[in-house]
Formats: structure tokens, C-alpha cells, sequence
């Protein structure tokens, strides 16, 4: 796999992104600009798919129009003979190995959807926590360039762990922050089973949520070392050496 100047510093941006990401919309977000000059392409759009409705939401997207994006999900997502077929094969994929590029042009989505904002070669990418699809990339080039090759899936293979693994993490610490009672009822638990203070309840818990400890101290307003002294007496109490033996035995307390 080859990577150009510009590309090493946008896969840098992209790391930077992920390990300081608190918010997961909004991480999608800020991963459109270096993912475009990561994949050398002109478009980008990021959505989350909602289950429960069977349908994609929270649409983050780069140059491209806002009233593309409403007739999508108005109408051309009926049509739309790329998306499902993409999602279901759970790796990055190019357009062209759904449907050739001159069965494309004839379809009412490429002339009357895709055409509108020069999206001509176009790319997939799906991130999954367990069977629910968490959020994509669709990434789009205009004609004037090349169609995506094996070299740009590596790169998405590259980072589709990374970002899958970010987003399940801010997921899962936002439905935590949702229930703010069932997160209380959690760390009593932990304070009773586990015999740890409530600080080092309440840190142990974000731990096991895949939270880091920037966004620990940012969450519980600490400092990062008193974030780290409440950790250590974790490890400690819990008999843990590191996070992901810790988060195993915080689980087998609260399921206990």
C-alpha cells in the first residue's frame, strides 16, 4: 500500500480524530475534510443507520448540496440500487463491483441523483458493533479522476477497525449518559461488590465503556492525574492490570 505526502498527514488527522472524539456525529463530521484527501475524492457523506425505523439518519456530508442529500432520503433511496447491496457485503466496496459503470449511467439515480453533485466513481465503507450498523462513508469521485483501485481499499481496511472501534465506543458511552439511573444503580453496585469509592466507581464504570482518561476527567470534571490516582485503586481493588481485564471484572460484578 502506497501512501503520498498528503495522504500520511490525513491518516494522521484521522488517528488524531479518532483518539480525541467525544461525541460520535460529530466525529463523523470532522472525518469528512482528511478522509477526502486521504482517498484523493470530492465527496463525502456519513449517516447512521437507524434500526428501529429502518432507515439512515443523522446525515453528515462535504460538497454536497443540502437539498441532494432531502431528495435522497425523499425518493432516491427507493431506487437506489448501491446502498443495501454495499451494506450487506460489511466491507469497503466499490460502486462498480455492485453494478458496472455503464449500467449505472443509465439508471435514474446516477443521472437525476449522483450526476447533481458530479458524483461519478464511488466507494463504501460500513462500520458494524456486533449485527447494527453504527455509521458509513460514502465516499464519491468526480469523472475527471480514476475510479477507486485495490490500493484505496486498503487504506479503508486500514482504518476500518479504528473507526469502527471509536464510534462503538462513543456509542456505548452515550447510551451510558442516557440513563443516568441506570448508570447510578451500576455504580453502587460497583461500590458494594467491589468495595471502590464512588470516584472510583464512577471511573472504573467509564472505563468498561471504552471511554479514555481525557475523556474520563473531561466527563467527571477531574484532573487527568486524579482520574489516574482513582484508576490505580481500581486496578488495585479489582485485582486488574490492565483496562481490558478491568472492564471484565467490572462486568462480572454488575451481572453477578
Amino acid at each position: 500500500m502506497h501512501l503520498s505526502t498528503t495522504q500520511s498527514r490525513a491518516l494522521r488527522d484521522v488517528m488524531r480524530l479518532l483518539a480525541e472524539a467525544a461525541d460520535a456525529d460529530q466525529l463523523r463530521e470532522l472525518l469528512a475534510l482528511p478522509m477526502l484527501e486521504l482517498m484523493g475524492a470530492d465527496t463525502y457523506v456519513s449517516m447512521a443507520w437507524n434500526s428501529q425505523v429502518q432507515r439512515f439518519e443523522r446525515v453528515k456530508a462535504l460538497n454536497m448540496s443540502p437539498g441532494n442529500l432531502r431528495t435522497w432520503d425523499e425518493h432516491f433511496r427507493f431506487i437506489d440500487p448501491l446502498t443495501f447491496p454495499m451494506m450487506e457485503r460489511r466491507s469497503p466496496t466499490v460502486a462498480t463491483q455492485i453494478l458496472c459503470q455503464r449500467d449505472l449511467a443509465r439508471t435514474e439515480f446516477f443521472n437525476d441523483f449522483l450526476l447533481r453533485d458530479r458524483m461519478h466513481w464511488g466507494v463504501n465503507v460500513y462500520f458494524y458493533a456486533g449485527e447494527e450498523c453504527i455509521g458509513d462513508f460514502r465516499i464519491w469521485r468526480q469523472r475527471e479522476r480514476s475510479n477507486f483501485e485495490a490500493n484505496d481499499l486498503e487504506i479503508l481496511r486500514l482504518v476500518e477497525p479504528a473507526i469502527t472501534a471509536a464510534l462503538g465506543r462513543l456509542r456505548k458511552a452515550s447510551a451510558g449518559a442516557a440513563a443516568p439511573d441506570v448508570t447510578a444503580r451500576i455504580e453502587d453496585l460497583l461500590q458494594r461488590r467491589g468495595r471502590l469509592s464512588q470516584r472510583e466507581a464512577q471511573v472504573a464504570w467509564l472505563v468498561s465503556c471504552g471511554c479514555t482518561d481525557k475523556q474520563i476527567a473531561r466527563q467527571l470534571t477531574l484532573g487527568f492525574p486524579t482520574v489516574r490516582f482513582h484508576l490505580g485503586n481500581a486496578f488495585r481493588k479489582l485485582q486488574a492490570d490492565n483496562r481490558t481485564t478491568l472492564a471484565t471484572r467490572v462486568q462480572s460484578l454488575v451481572d453477578d
